[in-house]
């Protein structure tokens, strides 16, 4: 008797596309089978790799008949790297998948009914919209198929890239990346060049030990760049002989960082930064506000799409000269800045206490007198004393991470009764569960899917709750 893990499924129609981007089909019983490389309109043979009481995993094994949305993948990596899953789909049925994925968590899990449905908006740049990339090094590249059925020795194992997904040991040595402009490849390539041609030792994750780490590549949108390396160890030489090379080459570079990492995780936030050259950071402009982005700062990394983002969540709030506005999970203050320019007075809170020093830098910076901001668990510091102790809201903004906003949250939410509450999120399924807990005082109006990330399944959302 075969095994389930050896099933081959037979002419699968691909109707859909789930979570983490993957392709739904059905077998002739109803079994929902989850296909890798598959898009929407695809009719394909499947090879089963994980068998389930409700669901079968697996990969294409043969195309039977293609999908009209689907298309040729730009980047020679596609399919290894795992980072641009959609490439092969349409940008026109990547937006459409976005837009009803959205619009259905809400109604679904949300339970709301008869409330506006903003077309997506989609993003102008579809490649090369990254304003930040990490590539890490390995002695032990991850070797693909043609190269292993190449049957030739390969002596060289050095790569700079990406972890092949779910194995954090392997690196699969990038060619070539569509998702950063240039020269951010011409960088990468340079450093692994440069590396190679002088004995440059590559990390070893396994054991431990080597010098070249990580390499972080960030720019802003007036052209300039930031490039970080996380080093195993100090070899002043070599990488004063690396640093100076790239900043011979590469006049776009404005400041170049390093940190030493002996730690068994490549995790930057705790690590100290060197500044070899230039000021240790840039400086970053969005609508007249000013932003200075260092090493560790966090900024949204696609430029373009945050900036309609934060219009239009300023467009939704519709603040006037006598509003008091709170700005929830505020990050380093991007949205609560952005709204100050219209509002009375901004509270913000957020956790992260490096977050907050941002944010009290931005606002200095760009001349901002009527921002506070205030730092701790926001189920913690969000609290009935805090309500009691500030000015009431007239309108709350929120964006929390992932995983949505804490049920005590979303209570002092209720307790402080704003009139207009503006929910931002990079997951509609938990923005749908929080605004259900909100639904007997508010009446949901609209909502806007925004697609920062091209060719992933990535989508963040934008909705307006009024107070009944």
């Amino acid at each position: 008797m075969k095994r389930k893990t050896n099933l081959i499924l037979d002419n699968i129609n691909i109707y859909g596309a789930g979570a983490k981007g993957v392709a739904i089909g059905k077998t002739i019983e109803g079994k929902t089978v989850l296909v890798k490389g598959a898009v929407p309109g695809d009719v394909v043979d499947v090879k089963v790799r994980k068998s389930k009481s409700k669901y079968f995993e697996g990969d294409v094994l043969n195309l039977i008949t293609p999908s009209e949305f689907r298309v040729d993948p730009k980047c020679i990596h596609f399919g290894v790297c795992g980072g641009c899953k959609w490439q092969n789909l349409s940008y026109e049925k990547q937006l459409d998948i976005k837009n009803d994925e959205v619009y259905n968590n809400i109604k679904r899990i949300g339970g709301f009914e008869n409330f506006e449905c903003v077309p997506i908006l989609g993003a102008k740049e579809q490649y090369f919209y990254r304003n930040k990339m990490e590539f890490s090094f390995s002695d032990a590249k991850w070797l693909t198929l043609d190269e292993i059925n190449s049957g030739e020795n390969i002596d060289n194992k050095n790569a700079l890239g990406f972890h092949i997904p779910g194995m954090w040991s392997k690196i699969l040595d990038l060619k070539e990346c569509w998702l950063q402009e240039a020269p951010s490849n011409q960088i990468r390539l340079a450093v692994k060049k440069f590396a190679d041609e002088n004995g440059l030792e590559y990390f070893d994750v396994k054991n431990q030990s080597g010098f070249l780490r990580t390499l972080m590549l960030r720019q802003n949108s007036m052209g300039e760049w930031m490039v970080l390396f996380q080093l195993y160890r100090e070899e002043k030489e070599n990488q004063e002989k690396l640093f100076n090379y790239l900043l011979e080459n590469f006049v776009e570079i404005k400041t170049l960082v390093y940190a030493i990492n002996p730690k068994l995780n490549d995790s930057i936030y705790d690590l100290d930064i060197e500044i070899y050259h230039g000021d240790g950071f840039l400086m970053e402009e969005m609508d007249g506000l000013k932003f200075k982005i260092g090493p560790k700062s966090f900024f949204q990394t696609n430029y373009q799409q945050a900036l309609n983002l934060y219009r239009k969540t300023l467009e939704f709030a519709e603040i006037t000269e006598n509003d008091v506005v709170y700005d929830l999970y505020t990050g380093t203050g991007t949205i609560a800045q952005y709204v100050a320019k219209k509002a009375k007075h901004v509270i913000g809170i957020e956790s992260v206490p490096e977050a907050i020093a941002a944010a009290k830098e931005h606002a200095k910076l760009n001349g901002l007198e009527n921002c506070e901001f205030f730092c701790g668990d926001m189920k913690d510091i969000f609290t009935k004393e805090f309500l009691e102790n500030h000015p009431k809201a007239d309108v709350l903004i929120t964006d929390p991470p992932r995983d949505g906003m804490h049920a005590k949250v979303v209570e002092q939410i209720l307790n402080l009764a704003p009139e207009k509450i503006v929910y931002v999120s990079c997951n509609s399924a938990t923005q749908a569960r929080d605004m259900a807990l909100l639904k007997d005082n508010y009446i949901l109006i609209k909502i806007l899917p925004v697609d920062m990330f091209p060719q992933t399944h990535h989508v963040e959302n934008i909705a307006l709750l009024i107070r009944k």
